[in-house]
């Protein structure tokens, strides 16, 4: 590039920052979390320690926001100089359009928050896996893939907490279910809804026969506490049973652990993660309101991907990503056609591609 496009291109970047700083609200961002700071510096502070937990997952939040966009602002600043350098000396000029490259991937990243301006995309969410088609085979995958979304999350610097784990007979995992914490999870997470298919030589299969598998992923939002609905107790089935993980005694020998169905709809929700059946319970009926909500504004939209997403069979012909260890290495996501043979990548959490790539083809 020439001094004179590097010099245009400083504008865009200064403009497309601008941008960032009012969607994202980041004065507001900024007061939020010098607030928090001094809530958390009170010598009282840990007193009620699920209120402290909860003032500390936000101060979070607002800092993996903040450092990003204030390391971009540097980053564009340490470009002017370099652009005031090149136009003295032109052996900058490489150096500086390798900065301005750098800063455009940044931008496009961080720019992603920008696409997420749906009710609930600021929210936590609920996140769960359920194995289908394929028995233990199944059950290794939904591991496997409940194993993938946990090193995102981390990577993300996102919390998940264990609300439902039902164990495969043999291995892996039925079904699980998480309550994960972090700014704009919901919104980044929705489009991984949807039933994810495996292929690959079994390890269970003595015959070492290649064997397809099929696991589903349901994301819904975690609500605000302003958003009321109303649950007819009458209309519930709460079962009770005996938590299926480790967690001590009492956890193991104690009917801690809740079900509610939903009579009239088939929701199904299940807490276990508390040694109190209490807290269990108001757990599930939070986790049940935001399925509710959900199942109410699919009927009210024509459009099947609203907030829920298509509901589709967990089987053939359903899934929206394919992950083909065997006879090549191949992850494709079939929405969007974005690929890549770094199976080993991906299945260590790194999808942000297929994540990034989905929201921009919505936006």
């Amino acid at each position: 590039m020439s001094i004179d496009e590097l010099r245009q291109a400083e504008g865009e970047l200064k403009s497309r920052i601008e941008h960032l700083h009012e969607f994202l609200h980041i004065d507001d961002r900024k007061a939020e979390m010098a607030e928090l700071e001094a809530k958390m510096s009170a010598p009282d502070f840990w007193n009620d320690k699920e209120s402290a937990q909860n003032t500390v997952s936000q101060l979070s939040a607002c800092r993996n926001l903040l450092e990003p966009f204030r390391k971009l602002e540097s980053e564009i600043e340490d470009y002017s100089v370099a652009l005031e350098l090149a136009g003295e000396d032109e052996e900058f000029l490489k150096e500086t359009e390798i900065a301005y490259r750098r800063l455009l991937k940044s931008l496009d990243r961080m720019e992603i928050m920008s696409f997420l301006s749906g009710k609930f995309d600021r929210n936590n969410l609920y996140f769960s896996v359920h194995a289908g088609a394929g028995g233990t085979e199944s059950c290794d995958w939904a591991s496997m893939l409940l194993r993938m979304y946990r090193r995102f999350f981390e990577r993300r610097g996102w919390k998940d907490e264990v609300i439902d784990l039902q164990p495969g007979e043999e291995a892996g995992v039925k079904s699980a279910t998480l309550h994960v914490t972090g700014e704009f999870a919901y919104g980044y997470m929705k489009g991984e809804k949807g039933v994810h298919r495996l292929v690959r030589i079994s390890p269970f299969d003595s015959n070492a026969r290649r064997h397809t598998s099929f696991v589903s992923v349901d994301v819904f939002p975690e609500l605000d506490d302003d958003i009321d609905i109303e649950i007819d107790e009458t209309q519930l089935r709460i079962d009770t049973y005996r938590s299926s993980g480790a967690g001590g005694q009492h956890v193991n020998t104690t009917d801690s652990a809740i079900r509610i169905t939903h009579l009239p709809t088939g929701i199904v929700v299940c807490c276990q993660n508390e040694r109190s059946q209490h807290k269990n319970r108001a757990t599930a009926m939070k986790m049940l309101k935001a399925k509710l909500y959900e199942y109410e504004e699919e009927k009210r939209r024509s459009e099947a991907d609203a907030i829920r997403g298509e509901k589709m069979e967990n089987g053939w012909g359903s899934q929206i990503r394919s992950y083909v260890l065997q006879p090549y290495q191949m992850v494709k996501d079939l929405r969007t056609e974005v690929e890549t043979s770094n199976t080993a990548g991906v299945l260590d959490g790194e999808i942000d591609e297929f994540i990034e790539a989905f929201l921009k083809a919505k936006k």
